[in-house]
């Protein structure tokens, strides 16, 4: 079975995900802006959400972490929760 470990970072506005995700462009440290801004209780640890198998997130968060580039930022990406901005950190 498919394991990738992500991070995230979870707001409420699609305008507040494309502001972070520029910030990440510009040199941001994704975990420090993930300790800041996240309302996912994640983003105490950086937005990490550890190694989990397809299936286990909601559908549009599972696309996202099992076909986007590792190591990449992605987003905005809507869900239920809000708005997200995801990078895979490892799949195999």
């Amino acid at each position: 079975m498919a394991q990738a470990s992500a991070r995230h970072i979870l707001v409420d506005s699609e305008a507040k995900c494309v502001e972070l995700k520029q910030q990440i462009e510009n040199g941001a440290d994704f975990a420090e802006l993930a300790r800041q801004n996240s309302t996912c209780p994640s983003g105490k640890q950086g937005g990490e959400l550890g190694t989990f198998g397809r299936g286990q997130m909601v559908p549009a968060f599972d696309e996202v972490v099992f076909s986007a580039p590792v190591g990449e930022v992605q987003g905005p990406v809507e869900t239920q929760f809000g708005y997200h901005l995801l990078e895979v950190t490892s799949r195999g």
